[in-house]
């Protein structure tokens, strides 16, 4: 392990995700303790996107923007919120120059899947229309999440590749969670790592799935089909059950002709890049901004004839 992290894994939380509710407040506890970027320069509004219940989302904008992110929390599908990605949404923004909108899904095992699916397809929607007024082209949005909201953007670049569309440019895929069969050396090897084991990986996919057998909009591994996505960043932590999926994932992109960069950062665990004064994270969060590039294009400055 990366000698800067070790010091600090005693601060992780150890539980199982035996107890949703207790796990949420530790998260909270836990985020809190993240200092959000200080940009004075960056906009931040709080929405709500109607659809059926309404998904609550943050929108964080650069002037000028290039392109826009639909970002989507980590937490084991059972966990998080706008509140406790506040302080990576901020990052995102600051170092991507992308309007990032983060997306308060619905969690497990209250709602499982398709709940959190269907939340970030509507966001995706309400964005695109929205574009003009949130200060981006249309035609420049990506995807992307942390560890289950990782998944959750793979599964929404599928489905919008089968219903034709929203169309997007661009997948930022953190540590993602993309396979529940939990078969793969690092998921059967990494027991007991830090922050995320294997009991704490099953126990977040029989939440999320509930009483419905897996698709690939629910676990993105199962697609049989990954051409047409769009191209991907893909980062893995050598110390984490979902590293194999991930870079098997990566791998099928590739042989599929998608364009993927893949980086897999040694001595890290799953979620690792929170302990801030780590050089490793430091180097794993400038990459993660900086990953949609060319793809997101120019800055697009606020339409000001507009209305909210």
């Amino acid at each position: 392990m990366d000698a800067e992290l070790e010091p600090f894994l005693p601060f992780f939380p150890r539980g199982e995700l035996t107890d949703p509710v207790g796990e949420r407040e530790s998260l909270a506890l836990l985020a809190r303790s993240v200092p959000a970027p200080d940009v004075p320069a960056l906009e931040v509004e709080d929405h709500t996107v109607p659809a059926g219940p309404g998904v609550p989302v943050r929108v964080y904008r650069p002037v000028p923007a290039s392109g826009a992110i639909v970002w989507l929390h980590g937490g084991a599908f059972v966990m998080g919120d706008v509140e406790t990605e506040h302080p990576w949404a901020t990052f995102l923004a600051d170092a991507s120059g992308a309007v990032v909108i983060s997306v308060g899904y619905r969690l497990a095992p209250e709602d499982p899947y398709p709940a959190a699916l269907d939340d970030a397809s509507a966001v995706l929607g309400w964005a695109v229309e929205n574009a003009s007024v949130l200060g981006f082209a249309p035609a420049r949005i990506a995807v992307g999440g942390h560890s289950a909201g990782g998944g959750i953007a793979a599964a929404l670049a599928l489905r919008a590749r089968d219903r034709q569309g929203p169309a997007i440019r661009f997948q930022l895929l953190n540590q993602p969670a993309l396979d529940d069969r939990q078969e793969t050396w690092s998921q059967r090897a990494f027991t007991d790592t830090p922050w995320m084991t294997r009991a704490k990986v099953g126990a977040s996919w029989r939440y999320y799935l509930g009483s419905r057998e897996a698709t690939e909009y629910a676990a993105p591994a199962r697609a049989g089909d990954l051409s047409g996505l769009p191209p991907a960043y893909v980062a893995t932590a050598e110390l984490c059950p979902n590293r194999d999926e991930d870079v098997d994932y990566a791998l099928r992109l590739l042989r599929s002709g998608v364009s993927v960069e893949l980086h897999q950062w040694p001595g890290t665990f799953h979620g690792s890049q929170a302990i801030l004064s780590a050089e490793v994270s430091q180097r794993q969060l400038a990459e993660l901004g900086a990953a949609p590039g060319e793809s997101l294009g120019a800055p697009c400055a606020r339409s000001v004839t507009d209305g909210e």
